[in-house]
């Protein structure tokens, strides 16, 4: 059960703390502000997309204990627009002010070995795979898991950074090196087997401090590049598969007592459900809500943080949500000119390969079938 806290919920003119900067940070932001509050972002960046649209901005390195504490000290909760922060420094926070959500569920998101073991232990299926530190180990674990398969670091990595792949040429002694140490957290890493997938699918729940909960619908994620590049909704899966698919992720979101949101990716098998990896905060596959839902992952998210009722999570529209990488947001004109697409630019300054700058969501009538993009 979920503690009842008497500061929340918090009434408007509260002043959210976001710890990092970047687009996930800038539209909570901007919900947050909608609602009401005030918004002060923490992040080592100047000039952050979240920090041009917030009341105040923190620039300072994650590991700047005095500046943490100021920080921590100018707000009535904090929240995370990504896991990746020193655990010294969340405790302090959590020592000060209500973080959520808490730092159990940072820590299980953060490595992906605690992350696979949270899902085995509560009977939710995943890919096959062993915890490796060494090439020798990843050698033995090779034999176990077979080949083809994927070496990731256990810490760290995200669209596609971190990660090796492993065929049937591949020398472990050299995919291991080739891994490196650096992005680990202490040479640990993951080896995954491979899977048989129709495609991959992704749910976004959202949790209140009483543990009321909204899901929105599943949506089918296909990558490029190792980046997302599209999420179509609806999925095109079976009721019962999206059914299931939002149980798993109850599941997980009341195990962890999660207070804010929780995204859970899955595989899609002939055989069923995998679930390949979390992340305790708006997803990047969410952002197809910020036009076609009644309540968007973005102001859920606030809410569910300040200790206010959930939204609805019904969906008005069939949608889908294309990021805008690199070069790709230099058609904004041609974007704004379609009647039925929503742009959305996050404020970087510069436009690098692989950088998500942005994302469009083309809306469709409920019932229809959206044109390929």
């Amino acid at each position: 059960m979920t503690t009842i806290d008497p500061r929340f919920p918090l009434p408007p003119g509260s002043t959210v703390g976001i710890i990092g900067g970047g687009q996930l940070g800038r539209m909570a932001a901007l919900a947050a502000a909608r609602l009401g509050y005030r918004v002060h972002v923490f992040t080592p960046e100047q000039d952050s997309p979240a920090a041009q649209v917030s009341a105040a901005a923190t620039v300072a390195d994650y590991g700047d204990e005095t500046a943490i504490a100021a920080f921590a000290r100018s707000v009535d909760v904090v929240t995370f627009e990504f896991e990746n922060i020193p655990a010294d420094s969340v405790r302090l926070m959590a020592s000060l002010v209500p973080v959520r959500p808490g730092w159990n569920v940072l820590e299980t998101a953060q490595d992906r070995i605690d992350e696979k073991q949270f899902f085995n232990d509560l009977g939710i299926a995943t890919a096959p795979w062993r915890a490796v530190t060494s090439a020798a180990e990843l050698a033995t674990a090779l034999t176990e898991i077979g080949r083809p398969a994927v070496l990731k670091t256990a810490r760290m990595g995200y669209d596609g950074k971190g990660q090796v792949r492993i065929d049937e040429t591949t020398d472990p002694a050299e995919a291991w090196a080739a891994l490196g140490t650096g992005l680990d957290g202490g040479g640990r890493g993951i080896l995954e087997g491979f899977i048989d997938f129709l495609g991959e699918i992704s749910v976004i729940i959202a949790r209140g401090t009483d543990g009321a909960w909204a899901a929105f619908d599943p949506a089918w994620n296909v990558h490029r590049h190792h980046i997302l590049d599209t999420s179509t909704i609806p999925a095109p899966i079976s009721a019962a598969t999206a059914a299931q698919a939002i149980d798993i992720a109850r599941r997980a979101a009341e195990a962890l007592n999660v207070v804010g949101l929780l995204a859970v990716e899955m595989f899609v098998t002939p055989t069923g459900l995998l679930v390949n990896e979390m992340a305790p905060r708006p997803h990047n596959s969410g952002h197809w809500t910020m036009d076609a839902c009644l309540t968007d992952q973005f102001e859920q998210f606030i809410r569910a943080v300040c200790g206010l009722p959930l939204g609805s999570a019904a969906r008005h529209s069939n949608a889908v949500m294309t990021n805008l990488i690199g070069a790709d947001a230099d058609c904004w004109r041609e974007i704004l000119a379609d009647p039925d697409a929503r742009l959305h630019l996050y404020g970087k300054a510069e436009a690098r390969p692989g950088r998500k700058m942005g994302h469009v969501n083309r809306l469709y009538p409920l019932g229809s079938t959206a044109p390929k993009q």
